[in-house]
């Protein structure tokens, strides 16, 4: 990489947040060079690609040549509960292994590298005949990417994944590198990783330490990368470029503005209602015992903060200028489509098209949401061995998109995944989705009569957990070899009210597809298509899931309160937060102000002029948690862990003055694990280059 400093320089006073998640096959670095100065060659890019790995949910990378591995401790928290128990609770009191052998593998943890990708789009869109209707297009191209998909694991042995971009513009495979030897190597305590908790989430000034390590291993040794990212000695000062790699979840900025609307006016308020309703269920099981506050902590985190995510969300949307943005860059987009006769025919009428699906989707949304297993994972397994052996015996074209030949091995292994499940709070989720339907669809609905019989969403969750076999892995495999008129017959509880769902789900699910989700797809794409054809790819497209890159500098902004935010938080800070909450004895907002008695201890040891948290510009969403943040070098200068909640609005609308991200800083992971973790070797691994 190249920069001219003085063009950077000059730049600095007009710095502000950067718009875009884009894929590494698209980096705009033109425009990067022309605002900043800086080349962004591609063995920089490749070396930041292969350094950047996938957590389930989150993102990580590899910060050491021996395999190290950083994420968020709130990407890995499930991991490290996994591996506690209730006499040695990691999450809460803090982890640190002092040697290899002391670093504790975590069963069905699996970490994914980006190896390569194609554009596959000529080859999917080549199945679908012209005129073919909304529904069948869909299937013909899900079919065409299951087959893709069979062909290229078989060819190349890597874990291959379909991408849909741009609403249906642009079809890609990704390959991947499946690591599933992951080992937990160190984490602090989590009242420091998630200092503030909720009333401090999605606010700026952050103390936060959100950092864990884990470790890769091959063949009982730690793997050594083909990439790594060494933390910095490089001190980062605002103003400075940074960059972000990772994978953002979901984004809707190329929604139509019928969409927007929708999410605005039904959808999000009816996600928070539902949130809530959520939120209280796993709170009062989470009073029923000290194991199971435990083993549910973790859960009732992750609703509470999509609460506030989508809270965020709402407010964006809510501004009057965002739809009204939606709506001019669509006006001047159907204007460009009816000027040309081509595209007028090809995607002139899609817009309507899609506010017809809007009004179905809002008919169907409260059922549709419902009837299924809805994050229940041995509900959700029950419901895999009902259907698998009748859809394998179908052509694969004829089957859900899930038992296709080309998705076939991905569902098998998540059904025989080794990873533990919490049955006793599996049991408390499966009674508030009974209860959900119950309340929200009437006593008399045929799919509540159906699955209730009569009696409480309870009791009937009660009797299926308490005779169910299913936790067991080894069952499941069982089961899943024994046969079809087996696996038919057999009445272990979970299976016999998973048979009572099926057909109820079937038929929505047929009925979404059919009415919403394949008109999405068909005429989403043919917007996308006419928008490449007017504008060229000179835009990303919405988060996936998919690994992106992003920029932005070191950065205040705003608060609406009359000052700015500080680019940097610090150590002192810390301690002044606690304090002027009146430190452990006050224990105000339910103990978020807190910290762990070896950080009291510790404070004398602590240079507390280190940066401990900074903001920046650059553009995230969920899934960049866990991110790394870089520097012109490439060097570790953060970790990405939240956003402002004032930025939320940008899964629907980008707004500059607004969109800030929030790090830990890679000094302060140091600082803390040479003077409070007792972890001197992994400093030192990871400065090593």
């Amino acid at each position: 990489m190249r920069l001219s400093a003085l063009v950077f320089l000059l730049a600095l006073p007009a710095l502000r947040a950067d718009e875009g998640m884009w894929t590494f096959d698209n980096i705009p670095t033109k425009q990067i060079k022309a605002k900043y100065g800086v080349e962004l060659d591609a063995a920089w890019l490749k070396q930041l690609q292969l350094a950047t790995v996938r957590f389930p949910g989150g993102t990580g990378a590899f910060v050491s040549r021996e395999g190290l591995v950083v994420t968020n401790h709130h990407v890995g928290r499930g991991a490290i509960a996994q591996v506690s128990t209730a006499k040695a609770d990691l999450v809460k009191d803090g982890f640190t292994a002092a040697k290899p052998g002391d670093e504790i593998k975590v069963p069905g943890l699996e970490l994914m590298l980006l190896v390569s990708s194609d554009d596959v789009t000529a080859r999917v869109n080549g199945a679908v005949a012209p005129g073919t209707p909304d529904q069948e297009a869909l299937k013909a191209r899900r079919n065409a990417l299951a087959d893709l998909r069979k062909a290229e694991e078989a060819r190349t042995g890597l874990t291959c994944e379909p991408v849909t971009l741009y609403q249906g513009g642009e079809y890609w495979l990704y390959r991947y590198r499946k690591f599933k030897d992951v080992r937990l190597v160190a984490a602090p305590e989590v009242q420091v990783a998630s200092f503030g908790g909720d009333p401090d989430n999605y606010t700026y000034p952050r103390w936060n330490l959100d950092f864990a390590l884990f470790r890769v291993y091959e063949d009982d040794k730690p793997y050594r990368p083909e990439a790594f990212l060494p933390f910095t000695q490089t001190p980062l000062r605002a103003g400075d470029l940074t960059f972000i790699s990772g994978h953002p979840g979901t984004t809707y900025r190329g929604q139509t503005l019928a969409q927007m609307r929708y999410a605005k006016e039904i959808g999000i308020p009816f996600q928070l209602a539902n949130l809530a309703r959520q939120r209280g269920a796993l709170e009062a099981y989470a009073k029923t015992s000290p194991e199971a506050a435990r083993v549910s902590a973790d859960a009732i985190y992750g609703i509470s903060n999509g609460q506030k995510r989508l809270t965020g969300q709402l407010m964006g949307l809510s501004k009057p200028e965002s739809l009204a943005l939606v709506a001019s860059r669509e006006a001047e987009l159907r204007a460009a489509v009816v000027r040309d006769a081509g595209l007028l025919t090809g995607s002139g009428g899609s817009w309507d098209k899609i506010a017809e699906a809007v009004a179905r989707q809002k008919a169907l949304l409260k059922e549709y949401t419902c009837v299924g297993t809805r994050g229940c994972t041995l509900f959700g397994h029950a419901l895999t061995l009902v259907r698998i052996q009748e859809q394998q015996a179908k052509p694969s074209a004829q089957r859900l998109p899930e038992f296709s030949d080309g998705s076939l091995k991905a569902t098998r292994e998540r059904l025989l995944s080794p990873r533990p499940v919490q049955v006793g709070l599996d049991q408390a989720r499966l009674a508030w989705v009974l209860r959900e339907a119950l309340e929200q669809l009437g006593v008399e609905h045929a799919y509540v009569k159906a699955v209730l019989g009569g009696r409480s969403p309870e009791a009937v969750a009660q009797a299926a957990y308490a005779g169910t076999k299913l936790q067991d892995p080894a069952f499941r495999k069982q089961l899943l070899e024994g046969g079809r008129e087996a696996l038919a017959s057999h009445q272990d509880p979970l299976l016999v009210l998973a048979r009572q769902l099926e057909p109820f789900q079937r038929s929505l699910h047929h009925q979404w597809e059919e009415q919403v989700q394949s008109v999405f797809a068909e005429h989403g794409g043919r917007i996308a298509r006419a928008r490449f054809q007017i504008h060229g790819k000179s835009q990303y497209p919405d988060a996936t899931f998919t690994l992106r890159l992003s920029w932005g500098a070191v950065a205040t902004y705003d608060t609406g309160s009359g000052t700015k935010a500080q680019p940097f938080t610090t150590f002192l800070g810390l301690f002044d937060r606690h304090e002027g909450w009146g430190g452990n004895a006050a224990a105000a907002e339910d103990g978020a102000f807190t910290l762990p008695e070896r950080w009291l201890k510790a404070k004398p040891r602590l240079a507390l002029e280190t940066p401990f948290n900074f903001a920046y510009g650059c553009d995230t969403v969920g899934g960049n948690s866990g991110s790394p943040v870089v520097n012109l070098k490439g060097e570790f200068v953060g970790i990405n862990f939240d956003s402002v909640l004032e930025g939320q609005g940008g899964y629907y609308v980008y707004d500059a003055a607004t969109k800030r991200a929030v790090a830990a800083d890679a000094r302060a992971i140091l600082e803390t694990l040479r003077k409070v973790m007792d972890a001197n070797h992994l400093a030192n691994e990871l400065l090593a280059k």
